[in-house]
C-alpha cells in the first residue's frame, strides 16, 4: 500500500494524514461486547445493557464497517 492511501478510502489527502479511524472491530456475543481498535493504537470497548441493544449496534456496525475488519470472537 502506498504512503498517502488509507486502507478504507484508498487515495489519501493532507487533509487526512493524521486522523484516527477504524482497524479493527471485534464482536463478542457472549458478552454482548464491541472492541473497537483504531489506527492509532486506542481500544474502546462497548458494552450492551442487554439483547436488545447488542442486535442494534450489531446492525449499524454490519452497515457501516468494512466486512474485512469485523471478526467474532470464537465461542468457548
Amino acid at each position: 500500500m502506498e504512503e498517502n492511501q488509507r486502507p478504507d478510502l484508498g487515495e489519501d489527502t493532507v487533509e487526512y494524514e493524521d486522523d484516527e479511524y477504524l482497524m479493527k472491530c471485534v464482536v463478542d456475543p457472549v458478552k454482548k461486547t464491541f472492541y473497537l481498535y483504531s489506527s492509532e493504537g486506542d481500544t474502546k470497548s462497548v458494552v450492551c445493557d442487554d439483547t436488545e441493544q447488542f442486535m442494534n449496534v450489531l446492525k449499524l456496525v454490519r452497515a457501516t464497517c468494512p466486512e474485512e475488519r469485523l471478526t467474532y470472537t470464537n465461542p468457548l
